[in-house]
């Protein structure tokens, strides 16, 4: 019985044991998907290196989205949203009013 305790103890607790596998498959599988994240990248990178190779598209892109310069008669807008717990606290609250609003005339424009 002692000698079965034994066996048991290291198969489970010892080095080279169950606990010790298990770790180590975890380990494998977290280099695993850190190895494929990384190929994803790398396939990015050189896409985005052939394309600035190869043609002028991806240089006018480039320069439009990080350094913000536009085409020759073109016209730049940026529109700059409010995070949504601040657009509450910034807008004018309207007072509920009595009064009722004046009809409007329907105006139909010349063609």
């Amino acid at each position: 019985m002692v000698l079965i305790a034994l066996l048991q103890y290291r198969l489970w607790l010892g080095d080279g044991g169950i606990a010790e596998l298990q770790g180590i498959q975890e380990r494998i599988e977290k280099l695993t998907e850190e190895g494929d994240k990384r190929r994803e990248r790398n396939a990015a990178l050189e896409a985005d290196v052939r394309d600035l190779k190869e043609g002028s598209d991806a240089i006018e892109e480039r320069a439009r989205q990080e350094l913000g310069m536009i085409k020759q008669g073109e016209t730049f807008v940026q529109v700059i949203e409010m995070p949504k717990d601040q657009t509450h606290d910034r807008l004018p609250q309207s007072k509920p009013s009595n009064r009722k609003a004046a009809p409007q005339k329907k105006t139909e424009r010349p063609r």
